[in-house]
């Protein structure tokens, strides 16, 4: 069995969400966007948020669970890793989004009197809804098929498309957590209201890795087919 090789700081965030199992959960933790500005070095992602290369790369060594393998996407077919796309991300945000937004119309209504209410939070989560089934939409009868029939490299359009929709993603997921105060839930929340923000953590987690696993590894290889 091939050793895994040392982590080294001119590695960019994108390439060790690829190849280093625990690597994006390290990533999370930190706040390091290594989806939609995921092809920058560990090293500058590190400095700009003045955290030590060294004690990083410790902790993402030591983030690996016991025979925990990462499935290498780069490396599987391209039909196998859309279809991966497509249940793991698609399916799952189909699901949770209308639970989410359900959730945050509930407390906004239930808590309105409370300052530490999110307000408006309804609003943003009902337009981040939209976005994304459309861009979904656009991949699922689009991109995706062009992609299935060998004919990537002709997607450049729609490929700047996406990323550019995926920008948008990202800074809706900004406003997301900014108007959730870090997703914190107050000491007066009700069991709905933690809930609701546990949720939309893990809905962020979710959707920056399929931006990621779109953006890195996805896009880049169909262009070259």
């Amino acid at each position: 069995m091939n050793a895994i090789p040392a982590i080294r700081p001119e590695a960019t965030l994108a390439e060790l969400a690829v190849l280093r199992p625990g690597a994006s959960r390290v990533f999370h933790r930190h706040g390091l966007d290594f989806c939609c500005h995921g092809r920058i070095p560990l090293r500058e992602a590190c400095a700009r948020r003045e955290l030590a290369v060294e004690a990083l790369v410790a902790e993402i060594e030591a983030e690996a669970q016991p025979g925990e393998a990462s499935v290498r996407w780069d490396e599987k077919p391209l039909p196998e890793l859309i279809n991966h796309i497509l249940s793991r991300y698609h399916e799952r945000h189909r699901e949770e989004l209308p639970r989410l937004l359900a959730m945050a119309r509930k407390v906004e209504a239930v808590h309105a009197d409370k300052a530490s209410s999110p307000r408006g939070l309804a609003a943003l989560l009902e337009e981040a809804h939209g976005a994304m089934e459309s861009h979904m939409q656009k991949e699922e009868f689009v991109l995706f098929p062009l992609i299935r029939s060998g004919r990537g490299a002709l997607a450049a359009f729609p490929v700047r498309a996406m990323e550019a929709e995926h920008e948008d993603h990202g800074r809706n997921l900004a406003l997301l957590r900014e108007r959730c105060r870090g997703y914190v839930a107050p000491p007066e929340a009700c069991e709905t209201w933690r809930a609701l923000y546990l949720g939309l953590h893990e809905l962020e987690q979710e959707l920056m890795e399929h931006i990621h696993l779109e953006k890195n590894v996805l896009f880049p290889r169909a262009l070259r087919s």
